[in-house]
Order: structure tokens, then sequence, then C-alpha cells
């Protein structure tokens, strides 16, 4: 995996926790960045155009929610 993923979330948060799963299930690794812990976290996402979590960001990909045919895109353009 040439580059990184990251993983916008919260605890409690079931569509984070199904996220983080598959991309474990995948064998890719990722970063979990806990929203509710850094502003600069929030930041992060807002800047991303995005007011919820899960939101996960792979290269030039980035996909809001649990959207499997989005997340395999992503780990297929991360994998480049």
């Amino acid at each position: 995996m040439s580059t990184p993923v990251i993983v916008y979330s919260t605890s409690g948060c079931s569509d984070c926790n199904l996220v983080k799963q598959f991309l474990t299930e995948q064998g890719v690794p990722f970063e979990v960045r806990d929203v509710m812990t850094s502003t600069v976290y929030q930041d992060e996402v807002e800047k991303l155009g995005f007011m919820g979590v899960p939101v996960t960001v792979g290269g030039d990909h980035v996909v809001k929610g649990f959207n499997l045919p989005e997340l395999k895109a992503l780990i297929e353009a991360a994998a480049k």
C-alpha cells in the first residue's frame, strides 16, 4: 500500500467500525483519527466537505460512510 489510508471516526460509531473492520479484513493498513479527540481532525473533515463520520481518505479518493463499492475503489487507487 503506497498511499496511506486515513479513517476519520468516533468511538461508538457503527459505520466507522464497519469501515475499519472491512479495511482490516482486506489487509489494508490505516490510521484512525478520532474527531472527538482533536479539533485538528474535525477541521480536516470539514475541509473535505463533510460534517459527519466515517470519512475514509486514500490519496485523491474520499469516501463518506460505509459504501463498499467506493471503499473498494479507494483501496485499488491507494495500492498504486
